[in-house]
Parts: C-alpha cells; structure tokens; sequence
C-alpha cells in the first residue's frame, strides 16, 4: 500500500491518522509517550498487530526521555509510562505482547549494567525488529491463507485487518492481497463497520489502493447475501485469542459467525500467533472495551441520535471456538483441536 501506517524518524513516531481516512491522508506526529498514548486511545492507530508496534515505539520514546534521571525515579517513569499505555485499549492482547518484549530488553540491558546510550540504541532496535517482524509475519501468513483460497471466491470480511490495521500488508487483507496475487480473482465484500465505520473508511480505501475488486455494503446485509449464496468465505482478524481458540474481534463478528455457521460457510479468523493469550483459558476472560456514546450517537461530528438516548458501545465482541473453522497464523492454517494446535504452533 501506498501510504505507511506508521514511520520512526528523526526521533518522532510519525502515524498516519486513521480517523480521517478516506477524506484526507495526514501523519500524527507523537515526541513521547504520552502522545503515543493518545494516538492508540483516540484511534489514530489501531488494529492489534500496529498497536503493539506503537507501543512499543511508545516504550522506546519513554526510556529515552527518563533515562537520565535517579534510578528510582527511571523505574517509577517507566512503570507508570507502562501501565499508561497498557491502558489505552485492554482487548488488543499485541499491546501487551510489545511492551512485554521492550521491557524484557531493557531488564537486560540494566542487568548487564549498559551505558545510556547502549540502553536507549538497544530498545530502538527491538522496536525496529518488532514493526519489521510484523510485515515478515503477515506475508507468511497471507501464503498459508491463500491455500483456503480458491479462484473466484467471494470473501466477506468485517472491520479493517489490512495494512492499515497492521505495520503492513495486513491479516485478513492480508490472505486476500496474496489471493489476489496469484491471480485468483477473488472479489471482496465489506461490513461498513458500526459505528467507526472502518470498513467503509479503511478497508474500501486499501482495496481501492490495490485495485482488487471489491463491494461495499452495510452491516445488516451480510445475512441476505449469504442465504443468497452469494458469500463463499467470511475472512477475519482478531484483537485477542484465547488459548481454547475463542477469539474477541470488532463488534458484529460474533453475528457473522452464527450466520456463517447457519448457511455452512468457511469463517476463519487470521492473526498471528502474538495475538494469541495463552495465559487464559477462554473468551470469557477477555475485557472487552466499552467506547463513548458519541461514536454511535454521532458520525464524523454530526449527531444523528436524539439528546439523552442510553447507549451501549462495547468496541469488540468474543466469537466462540466452535464457529470458527480454522485460524490462520504465519506459522500455518490450525484448525481444531485449537488449544492443542494453537500451543504446538507456539513452539
């Protein structure tokens, strides 16, 4: 895709403002990590594998700006910068994953007695890996999700898993992309996604970009063109997965996957194996994040809800592990058994 996600550059994280997208393409610029903080609250990034790529970034830009001071007050900083960012969204289970690895490496690096500088060229490093590792990742696992794939298949998918919810190529978009690469003519239906709208907004805008074919519709239709026949796979990514292969997506995910399961269509999730939680048993135990009224009660600034109406938001809903036919990672496509797969492709 043409526009980055995100770019690191002379000491700014520079993202690319998702809240505005289609209408205009601007870069957030984030100094340190309160700012970073701000850019995954508000949404100028998201999807799970960018926002523990800026997450990290976050880490790195907060070492960097405590590093100097007494020890005590460093790690008083830094714990409390961590547990800042940590709350910006809690479902998204990458957030954690990337600030877990730079907190690994700065543990090191202390232990070892490294110099300030060896410690802050360490941290930028690892952040560097993580957002590399990220597109590496998402190639391999288009591949392997490209081999569920067959020619001129109709693939419905819901919120934005592309590019744009990555460092790049994308999860679910991702599998389509490299689809459409071999040539396999596949076209794509798109969930508009209420009530941020990512489909009609991010997704249309990246298949645009890479000129796949493409149908956008509103959320209430999928169920007609799948008892049309119309839909032959639902392709998904995922915020967090649990180690039975329950797995928390955008809201509507869930209904997709009833449907799916009703009309016999394939519904996969892909993510990478980091999205996976190992430390919970089932989706029961995913928090899922309830959003602010305006979101639904407003779209881009114009209300279109009466004052005073009782809102319910939650950002994500959990799809259970029996609707779900297989989860594609960059490790291979797993299907059930999910916890015992899942845990072997952790390996």
């Amino acid at each position: 895709m043409e526009h980055k996600t995100l770019i690191f550059e002379d000491g700014i994280l520079k993202l690319l403002d998702q809240r505005i997208l289609p209408l205009e393409t601007q870069y957030y610029e984030a100094a340190n990590y309160r700012e970073t903080c701000e850019a995954i609250k508000k949404m100028v990034v998201r999807g799970a594998p960018a926002i523990g790529a800026t997450a990290a970034y976050g880490y790195y830009l907060a070492v960097k700006e405590y590093i100097s001071t007494d020890d005590v007050i460093f790690l008083d900083e830094i714990e409390k910068a961590k547990e800042e960012l940590l709350a910006t969204r809690p479902t998204a289970v990458n957030l954690s994953w990337g600030i877990n690895r730079m907190e690994k490496v700065l543990k090191e690096s202390l232990a070892k007695d490294n110099n300030e500088t060896d410690i802050i060229d360490r941290l930028f490093k690892e952040a560097n890996k993580i957002a590399k590792e990220d597109i590496k990742t998402n190639k391999k696992l288009g591949k392997f999700g490209n081999e569920v794939i067959e020619r001129d298949d109709n693939i419905l998918t819901h919120c934005n898993a592309g590019a744009l919810a990555t460092v790049g190529y994308g999860t679910a978009l991702g599998v389509i992309r490299a689809a459409h690469e071999a040539g396999k003519n596949v076209k794509v239906y798109m969930d508009e996604t209420r009530p941020r709208l990512q489909g009609a907004s991010l997704t249309a805008f990246e298949m645009l970009e890479e000129d796949i074919p493409a149908t956008l519709i509103v959320d209430s239709a999928a169920a007609t063109l799948m008892k049309k026949q119309v839909i032959d796979k639902i392709v998904v990514g995922a915020d967090r997965i649990a180690n039975n292969g329950d797995t928390a997506n955008k809201i509507g995910t869930f209904m997709l996957s009833v449907l799916a399961k009703e009309y016999n269509i394939p519904f996969y999730i892909a993510a990478p194996i980091s999205t996976v939680d190992f430390e919970i048993e089932n989706g029961d135990e995913i928090e899922i994040e309830i959003r602010e009224d305006k979101e639904i009660t407003e779209i881009r600034s114009v209300r279109i809800a009466p004052e005073g109406v009782d809102v319910y938001n939650p950002a994500f809903d959990v799809t259970p592990a029996e609707n779900i036919t297989a989860i594609i990672t960059e490790k291979g496509v797993i299907k059930p058994p999910f916890k015992e797969n899942l845990l072997n492709a952790k390996k």
